[in-house]
């Protein structure tokens, strides 16, 4: 919806641009026709030359020098334009060759929180004697450039940063790599459309409320009432610090693992966080809440339940249970 302030009223970007509206639709008309791969090998076909601003002015240059020097028969000044001009020649090829035959290799990126950054990690393999100078990679529509060097027949990793703005299983942005070597008359690029995706979690609530109380204890399997206290004599895992009399060696003789029982309070209820319970504000505000408290929960070694609409996962903790529930929120 276009802007309106007093009794003028803002056109819509496109309209008040429409050379960058072109630009833009012929931008995303050349990227879909990229396939999307995490290995690329940079060849004639995919890698990209035209002149920098400096290489236009050094055109110039060298445009004035040649007419002075038939102008004046300067046979000094033949001989400096004929020199500059074959030493941009031979940086043209040498540019364009610091990309050619290069392979780039992206990692599997790892799940981050929504509102940080999450990192991409990219190989750069030389199969050449020479090693390859001063090469940038980045986000194609961020500009914020990270450069290396490859040694010959060597690699480099370069980590990108891709922020992370929405939730849910996103895929990687195109990335894009160029050079200016040597002389930064020429630049060279090659766009890359990786096939990789990132899962963002939900951004936690900065300041939550406690933790919901938890619901009786409904499993009969894992809990035992004792005939002297009344209370629920839980097992599980051994921990470090545990004393020998609380382990179960019945069970340690039968599974090869070590077993404690565990009578604690919490053992008697069930800590399950469910989205009904997250509040009545919106679907990504109640995920962060629950993001927050699997947090808090995890931090706080409870076992906990997650229950989301048609998913359900059972109380545990550890890191895999929460990486489990963090995957769960994400793709709610």
């Amino acid at each position: 919806m276009p802007e309106i302030d007093g009794p003028s009223c803002r056109l819509p970007h496109p309209l008040r641009h429409p050379i960058g509206h072109a630009r833009a639709r012929l931008q995303r008309w050349w990227l879909a026709r990229l396939p999307r791969q995490d290995v690329i090998e940079l060849r004639q076909r995919n890698v990209y030359i035209l002149p920098t601003r400096a290489g236009f002015m050094l055109a110039f240059t060298l445009l004035i020098l040649l007419i002075a020097s038939i102008n004046y028969q300067l046979n000094l000044g033949y001989l400096l334009t004929f020199l500059l001009a074959g030493s941009a020649v031979a940086g043209m090829y040498v540019t364009h060759g610091t990309l050619r035959g290069l392979s780039l290799h992206l990692a599997p990126p790892q799940a981050v929180f929504c509102g940080g950054h999450a990192v991409l990690d990219i190989t750069l393999d030389n199969s050449r004697r020479t090693p390859r100078y001063g090469i940038g990679l980045s986000l194609a529509d961020a500009g914020h450039w990270v450069w290396c060097d490859v040694p010959a027949q060597g690699h480099s990793v370069v980590q990108v940063a891709m922020p992370a703005t929405r939730r849910g299983l996103q895929p990687v942005p195109t990335l894009m790599a160029q050079t200016q070597f040597p002389l930064g008359t020429f630049r060279v690029w090659t766009l890359w459309r990786p096939a990789s995706s990132v899962l963002i979690y939900p951004q936690p609530e900065a300041e939550p409320p406690p933790l919901p109380a938890g619901e009786p204890h409904g499993s009969s399997s894992t809990a035992t009432r004792t005939a002297d206290s009344g209370e629920f004599d839980g097992v599980r895992p051994y921990r470090r610090g545990d004393p020998l009399k609380r382990i179960v060696w019945k069970k340690a003789a039968k599974t090869d693992e070590l077993i404690s029982r565990d009578t604690q309070q919490a053992q008697q209820v069930e800590l399950w966080l469910d989205l009904a319970l997250a509040g009545s504000a919106s679907l990504e505000q109640r995920l962060s809440r629950l993001c927050a408290w699997v947090l808090t929960a995890e931090d706080q070694q409870l076992d906990y339940g997650l229950r989301l609409p048609g998913a359900e996962i059972a109380p545990g903790r550890g890191p895999a249970h929460q990486q489990q529930c963090l995957e769960a929120l994400a793709r709610c």
